[in-house]
């Protein structure tokens, strides 16, 4: 459930930056960074989809596969631990890409998107933790 919970705080983060990209939010309230710089730069749409509306998607997949991992019937399934550990490990490798782009060529860092790149750290991290429980109670 923690898992499920933190995707539900990425799916708000990700959510605000897509309504940015999109016009329904008027400016970004940023404390620290420039978020208005990284979100409207180039690098802010993958195939023709605001990298925000991709983020949404990622964190709706990923809450979808934590709720789904609780079920008692997949609570011991090593498949199911390691679906997380995939699903959040795709997310560590973009979320550092996406790092990478704001540090070494945007050359402005967006607070949202940190906290979404730690967010994404922390869940692999603890589905890591269960995939190693879920394979030591198995057998």
């Amino acid at each position: 459930m923690i898992i499920a919970t933190l995707a539900l705080v990425g799916l708000y983060v990700a959510m605000y930056l897509w309504l940015y990209k999109i016009g329904i939010v008027g400016s970004l309230s940023c404390k620290i960074g420039s978020c208005e710089k990284v979100n409207t730069s180039p690098w802010a749409v993958l195939f023709g989809v605001p990298v925000a509306f991709w983020g949404v998607l990622y964190y709706i997949a990923l809450f979808s596969s934590a709720c789904l991992c609780t079920l008692e019937r997949f609570a011991a399934d090593r498949r199911a631990a390691l679906l997380l550990v995939v699903t959040t490990g795709w997310g560590v490798l973009f979320s550092g890409w996406l790092t990478y782009l704001e540090l070494a060529i945007i050359h402005a860092v967006c607070m949202y998107c940190v906290i979404s790149a730690i967010l994404v750290v922390i869940m692999f991290a603890l589905s890591v933790l269960e995939l190693r429980v879920t394979r030591t109670t198995a057998g």
